[in-house]
């Protein structure tokens, strides 16, 4: 009887394991035509930042015409279908200077903000993790720091570095450093009360293992979803800087500049500052809301 069962058991065939499969690009792309009908700013949104970013690296992508040449006959155009965005006053063609100086404008903007993200990173950190008099001193130099606009930080800082696009981007990086050291040094203070922090200082691991294996990775996230946020405030802030004459001289088709030469024009000619004006509210409101995204599903996920 033993052996009659043992027979059938091997007999009986096994149940393979069945790999789940891919689903069907119907489905997949039905799923993405509902996140994109339930969540349209969202997308638009990403879609803006895609431009600004292939108009920073590619610019002859969208606009291969050369941005410094002008023709006469063509001046103060407006909008068309031969140009865009119209031309300035002289003849030079608006939608092709708007991208191609995208790559002046996001490169201050990128180091601004790694800076502010490096610097208040670094200060938080220190803060949040070591405490005691260290929290106490570097906190009031925050404090200092936020005491003062920004922008007359930044405009104080140029004037001590002089002109140009990176000195823009080091000024506007030391005036954002404080709300990154801020969040930091919260995000650090609460980690570093957590168990699995306690329990590993408690088996003897060194303190910069610690902060470098526990602390750190776990405190870094929602700095990083502030820096998207900063990445538009310093936006604005290098464009404010170029409008008021501190940013590369012309004619670089940095976008404050840009507006700063149409607004001789805003009674005539309107579309020579409005245009370029209205880039940079877009990339900082599609910054924005991606931002406010991110925020949101750090907050399910915390």
């Amino acid at each position: 009887m033993t052996e009659l069962l043992i027979h059938e058991t091997a007999a009986r065939p096994t149940t393979a394991t069945v790999s789940p499969t891919r689903e069907p690009r119907a489905v997949r792309l039905r799923r993405a035509g509902r996140f994109a009908l339930t969540r349209p700013g969202l997308v638009l949104s990403s879609l803006v930042v895609v431009l600004v970013v292939v108009s920073a690296f590619a610019p002859g992508l969208l606009a291969p015409a050369d941005p410094l040449l002008g023709v006469p006959a063509d001046k103060l155009q407006a909008p068309s279908a031969a140009h865009w965005f119209g031309t300035d006053y002289l003849g030079r063609d608006l939608y092709t200077r708007v991208v191609h100086g995208a790559a002046l404008s996001l490169q201050a903007t990128v180091i601004a903000v790694a800076v502010a993200l490096v610097l208040g990173g670094l200060i938080g950190l220190l803060a949040g993790f070591v405490g005691r008099w260290v929290d106490e001193a570097l906190m009031r130099f925050v404090d200092v720091l936020l005491a003062i606009p920004p922008l007359l930080l930044s405009l104080a800082l140029i004037t001590a570095l002089g002109y140009g696009t990176l000195n823009i981007a080091l000024a506007v990086g030391v005036a954002s450093a404080s709300s990154f050291a801020r969040v930091m040094r919260s995000e650090t203070m609460r980690v570093r009360r957590s168990t699995y922090v306690e329990a590993a200082r408690s088996v003897g691991t060194r303190w910069w293992v610690s902060l470098a294996r526990h602390v750190l990775p776990n405190a870094a996230r929602p700095v990083l979803v502030l820096a998207v946020l900063e990445f538009g405030l310093a936006v604005l802030a290098v464009s404010s800087l170029s409008f008021l004459g501190y940013g590369v001289p012309p004619p670089a088709p940095e976008w404050g500049g840009l507006v700063a030469e149409g607004r001789n024009y805003l009674a005539t000619s309107w579309w020579v500052c409005t245009m370029p004006g209205l880039t940079i509210a877009a990339t900082v409101l599609a910054v924005n809301r991606i931002s406010r995204a991110l925020d949101g599903e750090w907050g399910r996920s915390r």
